[in-house]
């Protein structure tokens, strides 16, 4: 892939996912180099899966009652059969895509780095900010989906060097919740 193509995904990224989606990206990238120091893995793979991953989230492509993974997956197959990819490179990305919310090892080691990754992307200050700000006016919203994602996310995190992330993370979130607990005298 060249950079001109790599140019226009990151546009493409940016401009339909703005700020929120952009970043989101470049976090999960920086997570996978930390978190596969070491392992062998097709880096052009985690590139593409990262920046399409969540396109079927965005408008124009979201759909109202269709997850976001198996919209982005069939959003990336449309968009990488129209570029030219070849097969060799378009199923492994499909693969990531569509089970970037799924647990296991039991699938490519690229697959197993984006859906640890956007678990990590989860958990910790950011994570907590990231679910706050989806409805600032209902606080209790964002409070009750952190909850939920403090008790879900490790139990689908597949490698040692994200597990000792998360477990570093999590005592941070329930901090950050204490305080707001704790400021808010339980009216949020």
């Amino acid at each position: 892939m060249d950079q001109t193509e790599r140019d226009e995904i990151v546009r493409l990224t940016e401009e339909y996912g703005g700020q929120w989606g952009i970043n989101h990206t470049r976090r999960l990238l920086q997570l996978i180099v930390i978190i596969g120091a070491g392992l062998q893995y097709d880096q052009e793979v985690v590139w593409l899966a990262a920046h399409l991953h969540d396109w079927g989230g965005y408008s124009p492509w979201a759909q109202a009652g269709v997850d976001h993974a198996v919209r982005s997956k069939q959003v990336a197959d449309t968009f990488l059969h129209e570029k030219g990819y070849p097969p060799e490179l378009i199923d492994p990305v499909l693969e990531c895509i569509e089970q970037h919310h799924q647990g296991g090892n039991d699938r490519r080691i690229e697959s197993i780095l984006l859906s640890d990754a956007d678990a990590l992307d989860f958990l910790g200050v950011v994570g907590v900010l990231r679910d706050f700000a989806k409805k600032p006016k209902d606080l209790r919203d964002g409070y009750k989906t952190v909850r939920a994602r403090m008790e879900k996310l490790p139990k689908l995190i597949c490698l040692e060097k994200t597990k000792e992330i998360a477990a570093q993370r999590l005592p941070e979130m329930e901090s950050l919740l204490a305080a707001f607990e704790e400021e808010s005298f339980g009216w949020f």
